[in-house]
């Protein structure tokens, strides 16, 4: 099997955008939105929000918009969120506490099931009502129930260890908090996430606000 390619990257980061906006909109008693309201309440161009959700497949109404519940579900439908995801969790670190702790991933369709961590201080202890787990006993516990998904929440210098034994435990998905490169087989898949990169885009902008050059900081 070859390495697996997701196209309209940008279309898929947006999405979760539209799905919290509309929640809200619900929420509050509104049943109907236009692309032209959603464009303006997501800070988003208009021609791009419409390319966005006609790749849904959701009908609008002239004149009256999107139903938002039909809206919603065809969101969570197109990003796979319509069915619950399991993952593990690796790594309990100040990093891994604070994921664990954020409770809507349950609205985004991912339940944390177990979690791990080497640290013989942190195993055993429940963080965030998790019971940690003893990474060494990583294959006895996952390997009759493979979760969907696995977050790697370790430092750099262990995360390549940590994703070789998941892949060994027959982990497809990896999403990857470290600051490093995984190498892995073909057929896994592994989603990188650099919290410095939104960082360095902010102090980008900022740089380019104090030089006057207020074109380049939207």
């Amino acid at each position: 099997m070859g390495r697996m390619k997701v196209l309209n990257s940008p279309t898929i980061r947006r999405m979760p955008c539209y799905l919290h906006q509309l929640t809200r909109l619900r929420l509050e008693g509104q049943s109907h939105i236009s692309t032209t309201e959603l464009a303006k309440d997501t800070a988003t161009e208009l021609i791009v929000v419409r390319k966005d959700i006609a790749l849904t497949g959701a009908k609008g109404r002239r004149r009256i918009g999107y139903e938002i519940n039909e809206l919603i579900a065809k969101i969570k439908d197109y990003l796979g969120w319509d069915e619950m995801m399991s993952a593990t969790l690796l790594g309990v670190g100040s990093l891994g506490s604070a994921i664990l702790g954020y409770d809507e991933f349950a609205l985004y369709g991912l339940r944390i099931e177990s979690v791990f961590d080497s640290d013989p201080e942190k195993i055993g202890k429940v963080i965030r009502s998790h019971e940690v787990y003893d990474i060494a006993s990583i294959k006895q516990r996952l390997g009759y129930s493979t979760p969907d998904i696995a977050i790697i929440c370790v430092p750099a210098a262990n995360a390549q260890e940590v994703a070789e034994l998941l892949v060994e435990v027959g982990i497809k998905f990896i999403w990857n908090f470290s600051n490093i490169t995984l190498k892995v087989p073909e057929g896994v898949v592994v989603q990188r996430e650099v919290i410095a990169g939104g960082l360095a885009m902010l102090s980008v902008k900022r740089k380019h606000y104090k030089s006057g050059d207020l074109k380049n900081i939207e």
